[in-house]
């Protein structure tokens, strides 16, 4: 089976690889840490504390493969080669809601960078991927829940 490429900027890069250590280091030595204490409380066949840690050791390591699976497979995002013609994955996207009458600044990343909060879309998500190869004062419609919405693209930056 053929992995899927994982767009990250060198930001979200940075991010994962330092989740990844904490994950390998900091977290193993704490759980390992918790077992050791839990064998202490004797027999293990009742001993929740022992199962628990168990559990936070096995969730642990499964993090762990799935974000040295993302490294494996990053393709970062040269921002020297992004330019602001046309929206591109690391781009920030200022639009005009039609629908709402509102302006948003959206920065489009690639799925793994997604953080709401941040305005920071998927260049996945249906929004992001209309987004996508539009140029500025150019109107796309995005299908949504809610019926189709309009956004007016009112500038593209790095």
């Amino acid at each position: 089976m053929e992995e899927k490429e994982v767009i990250l900027t060198q930001e979200g890069y940075d991010k994962l690889e330092e989740e990844l250590n904490y994950l390998k280091t900091e977290k193993r030595a704490e759980i390992a840490d918790r077992i050791k204490v839990a064998l202490g409380f004797g027999d293990l066949s009742e001993n929740s504390e022992y199962d628990e840690a168990k559990n936070a050791q096995a969730k642990n390591e499964v993090k762990i493969a799935e974000l040295e699976n993302k490294v494996r497979h990053a393709k970062i995002i040269d921002e020297s080669e992004i330019d602001t013609e046309t929206v591109q994955i690391g781009n920030v996207v200022k639009v005009h809601d039609l629908s709402f009458d509102e302006k948003i600044e959206y920065t489009i990343v690639g799925s793994t960078e997604v953080n709401l909060l941040e305005n920071k879309i998927s260049n996945e998500s249906p929004l992001g991927a209309a987004l996508l190869g539009a140029r500025k004062n150019q109107t796309v419609e995005v299908n949504a829940p809610a019926g189709i919405m309009k956004y007016k693209i009112l500038s593209i930056e790095k």
